[in-house]
């Protein structure tokens, strides 16, 4: 039996490495690397520019929301450039011709960023802020939270094009921007790292399918009765402004103001 095993494992080996050679060390690819080294350092370096422009629109949009309504929307925002083993798997997955116009043209996730909001209307209210700005030009737009995937994965996505500003001319890149609450971005977080355990029986992978649906769904009411628990309280303040006019003269006379 030991023998098999070995038998086995080095034709697994073996097939490995001709997938290797075959693809990822193919002619066609080595020679891609070779001529576009430097168009391609400097496509990805565009993508990078890309992200930090719209990383900034929304950086300034929460400064904004907390100096005029003394809160913020945005929890935490995080980005990435797709590397190039994964932009590599997508051009073969999709077919594409394995030029830098090609893979500019028909991937639009080279670059992308996760913005994580508080409450569920903050995705809306912060995504049309975005669309809303002139220099910013919607491709995209797909809505995973009124409609979630099969596995319960939920989201608000946009591809957007948006100009950066090089030496001597303007270029328009695409950016992909998500959208999602602390809830959402935690059960995505989680169901991303068990999504690819090995050696797992059907049956099994079934029912942790399923448990993994329902947790997204407890994951979207805990987002909901925050909301509502929020809105309350918005209404609350509303109904009683003597209230919080009268805290801020204590506080004033306390000051010395």
């Amino acid at each position: 039996m030991n023998e098999l095993s070995k038998v086995v494992n080095a034709q697994l080996q073996q097939a490995a490495e001709n997938l290797v050679r075959n693809h990822l060390m193919s002619d066609e690819f080595l020679d891609f690397v070779q001529e576009n080294t430097k168009p391609l350092d400097t496509m990805m370096a565009y993508y990078k520019c890309a992200i930090m422009e719209v990383e900034t629109k929304f950086k300034v949009l929460n400064e904004q929301f907390s100096l005029e309504y003394d809160r913020n929307p945005i929890e935490s925002i995080k980005t990435r450039v797709k590397s190039l083993d994964g932009i590599v798997r997508k051009v073969r997955r999709k077919n594409i011709p394995l030029t830098l116009s090609a893979i500019e043209q028909n991937i639009n996730d080279i670059a992308g960023i996760r913005v994580v909001c508080s409450f569920p209307e903050d995705i809306y209210l912060l995504a049309d802020c975005l669309l809303q700005q002139d220099d910013i030009r919607l491709i995209e737009q797909k809505d995973y939270i009124k409609h979630p995937k099969e596995n319960g994965y939920r989201s608000l996505h946009l591809i957007v094009a948006v100009p950066i500003f090089l030496q001597n001319e303007k270029r328009e890149m695409k950016v992909e921007v998500q959208l999602r609450t602390i809830a959402m971005d935690f059960w995505a977080s989680l169901e991303h790292k068990v999504r690819y355990k090995k050696n797992v029986p059907a049956d099994e992978t079934e029912r942790l399918a399923q448990e993994l649906s329902e947790c997204a769904q407890i994951s979207a009411d805990l987002d909901q009765r925050m909301q509502n628990i929020r809105t309350r309280l918005a209404d609350a303040e509303l109904q009683h402004p003597q209230k919080q006019k009268k805290d801020e003269q204590i506080l004033l006379d306390v000051l010395g103001l």
